[in-house]
């Protein structure tokens, strides 16, 4: 893919307990299941994003951290723009081990020069799991420069702008977006 992949990593777990990239999911670390998605997808880079640089961070990828005050995964994303090499930044929660392989190769498939994708889920946009153009960095920077921090507001002008499309989910799509914010949401799957 002709992308660039950030991991967003920079919440501060409250509701896990601790920090969820390390937690245990069929096996592996929240943290390697998103990083052999991601480089199954051979981005052109990876980041990761996060508060500070964490210690399960493997050397081949970069950290960037979030410009304080951090504003949680808007910072991170806005961070990730300004670095990347490549048109079009494909962002991924941490917390979100459903999401597959195929389903991000299917965003990837709908994207356009200057164009994103963010997937859309009833009436809300998931924009934690979306590809954004690198023309969007300066409308992550208007945001983190005002009062609204909400990434719904900031991908609802993105759509406006046409620099972002959005993709309905179907019913059967919808559990590849569920996240796990306490423990019992791993026991559940």
């Amino acid at each position: 893919m002709n992308i660039s992949a950030v991991l967003l990593a920079g919440g501060e777990s409250l509701r896990m307990g601790k920090d969820k990239a390390t937690v245990l999911f069929r096996g592996k670390s929240l943290w390697q299941i998103q990083f052999e998605l991601l480089r199954k997808l051979e981005p052109a880079e990876i980041f990761v994003s996060a508060r500070t640089d964490p210690l399960w961070r493997p050397a081949d990828v970069q950290f960037i951290a979030d410009a304080p005050p951090s504003r949680g995964p808007l910072s991170g994303i806005a961070v990730s723009l300004a670095q990347t090499r490549s048109a079009h930044l494909l962002a991924l929660a941490i917390d979100m081990p459903f999401i597959s392989e195929n389903y991000l190769r299917y965003l990837y498939d709908h994207i356009e020069a200057c164009v994103g994708v963010v997937p859309k889920i009833d009436s809300r946009a998931e924009p934690l799991a979306a590809i954004y153009p690198r023309e969007a960095e300066i409308d992550f920077r208007d945001a983190l420069a005002g009062a609204d921090f909400s990434l719904q507001t900031l991908v609802r002008r993105l759509v406006e702008a046409g620099k972002l499309r959005e993709l309905a989910v179907n019913e059967q799509e919808k559990k590849l977006f569920l996240n796990v914010n306490e423990l019992s949401d791993l026991a559940a799957q």
